[in-house]
């Protein structure tokens, strides 16, 4: 079978390495470094063109960037909040991405694709932020040549040690490909797992927008917390009229300026509230009591009809 898939990859090699970076590139969950790893091995013994398939891999990514920039560019940030739903890894999709961002600015394209959960949503992010064209295909170029570059140069260095592989493999067999099998199965379900026990975390006390108007109303002056990153700030300059901007990575360096004898609401953008539910979770390691995240976060207070303060 591995004979099979060798002569396979050395007769097609190009369309297979090209159409694996690309489904792999728009989301889907087809791993694509061994492919890419395997390349390199086959083209420094000759069987396949390096050059080719270094040209392929990266128009791949670059075809798969800019649709997912054009997304960005047109639908803002409904699409990211979408990706983020959908994620195996929503918690770091919604907290790390954006931070990303907020630290290296649009320049984090050029490592994105070397941080798992940033390849995918940080092109969209850059259209959403419009950057433009001709910088975020520079940007993407780059990042897709370091990316392909890394990956094949792996291949080329380690070919021996990939030959001896292949052929231990093609003794066991089906074997072997069953045990991969059962690792893939074993990794989608871990992250399931992941993703199940985080909306659990996220089923905690939270307060409705109704609930909390009526709070503001009676004179309790609650305190508003807008947890979301500056990234997601610009994406959406709109906040509940006081509420004090502290995001995630922040939240930290703030807790000694926080009542601890008043409510405290949270809220964000983000799917499920997580980005607020992170940072109650944080407040309530560290003994406050009365924390709360905003259940459906600033949409639903907007689409509430209550009024929002509103930057440039």
């Amino acid at each position: 079978m591995t004979q099979q898939v060798l002569l396979n990859l050395a007769q097609y090699g190009l369309s297979i390495v090209a159409l694996n970076v690309l489904l792999n590139q728009i989301g889907l969950p087809v791993p694509v470094i061994p492919t890419l790893v395997l390349a390199g091995a086959l083209g420094a013994n000759g069987q396949l063109p390096l050059a080719a398939v270094f040209l392929a891999a990266v128009l791949a990514c670059l075809v798969a960037d800019c649709g997912w920039y054009w997304v960005g560019q047109k639908y803002g940030i409904r699409v990211l909040k979408t990706l983020c739903r959908i994620s195996l890894e929503p918690d770091s999709c919604v907290a790390e991405t954006q931070s990303q961002f907020d630290r290296w600015g649009v320049n984090s394209l050029v490592i994105a694709k070397f941080v798992p959960g940033l390849a995918t949503i940080a092109p969209p992010l850059a259209g959403a932020m419009r950057i433009g064209w001709l910088r975020f295909i520079g940007l993407s170029a780059l990042a897709a040549a370091l990316w392909v570059g890394a990956a094949l140069l792996a291949g080329m260095l380690f070919k021996t040690q990939i030959e001896r592989l292949l052929i231990r493999a093609d003794q066991i067999g089906s074997m072997a490909f069953g045990v991969a099998l059962v690792l893939l199965g074993a990794y989608v379900g871990y992250k399931w797992w992941e993703r199940r026990r985080f909306y659990t975390m996220l089923r905690m006390a939270r307060i409705s927008v109704a609930d909390l108007n009526e709070l503001i109303e009676s004179g309790s002056q609650p305190l508003i917390i807008d947890v979301r990153s500056p990234s997601a700030r610009a994406l959406e300059p709109r906040w509940i009229p006081g509420a004090l901007h502290i995001s995630l990575p922040d939240v930290g360096l703030r807790l000694k300026d926080l009542p601890r004898d008043r409510d405290i609401i949270l809220y964000c953008t983000c799917p499920s509230e997580a980005s607020a539910a992170r940072v109650a979770k944080i407040l309530m390691n560290h003994g406050f009591k009365r924390v709360r995240p905003l259940h459906g976060g600033l949409d639903a207070w907007v689409a509430a009809g209550h009024g929002v303060a509103q930057g440039p």
